[in-house]
């Protein structure tokens, strides 16, 4: 037989000049003919039936990706959620201890101020309950013959142990 690598006129033309040379017939001619015909579109039909193969099997791979990057996107829709709220609480919590930190700036600031006016008048009330004391002690030994014992020690004393009793005004 002759090779059927050829298609078109030029391959049953060879096939023609063969058959004619080994004593064919037209007849035998047309049935290889047929049959080589018969054998390609078996070829094709094959050869289409992989391409749909492979373009379904393509397909496929296609849908599983394209279903698994949607379950990807909404974990990372879900996670960006998540991540936005306790953005939003952190935020809140953020304003709340700011807020806090003013307020306990400002009381700082104000007990910072009262102790320096304690200081200031403490000084001050020393040196006056001291000088108090003094003329107290003295007053009382000099007119009250029941006081006479009562020194500036013990009036300090008693000074020291309930100044409340002895507040001056605040600056």
């Amino acid at each position: 037989m002759a090779s059927s690598s050829g298609s078109g006129s030029t391959g049953s033309l060879s096939a023609a000049a063969a058959m004619a040379a080994a004593g064919g017939t037209e007849e035998d001619l047309r049935a290889l003919m047929e049959q080589r015909r018969a054998k390609r579109m078996l070829s094709n039909r094959e050869s289409a039936r992989r391409s749909r193969m492979r373009k379904q099997r393509h397909l496929d791979d296609l849908a599983a990706q394209a279903a698994h990057l949607r379950r990807e996107n909404a974990h990372v829709s879900a996670a960006l959620g998540i991540t936005a709220r306790g953005l939003l609480a952190v935020d809140a919590e953020n304003a709340v201890l700011r807020t806090q930190a003013a307020e306990l700036g400002a009381r700082l600031g104000s007990l910072q101020d009262i102790i320096a006016c304690m200081n200031a008048t403490a000084s001050t009330n020393t040196a006056t309950a001291a000088a108090v004391a003094l003329t107290v002690a003295a007053a009382a030994a000099a007119t009250d013959p029941l006081l006479g014992g009562f020194d500036g020690a013990s009036f300090d004393d008693m000074f020291r142990s309930s100044p409340e009793m002895f507040m001056f005004q605040p600056c």
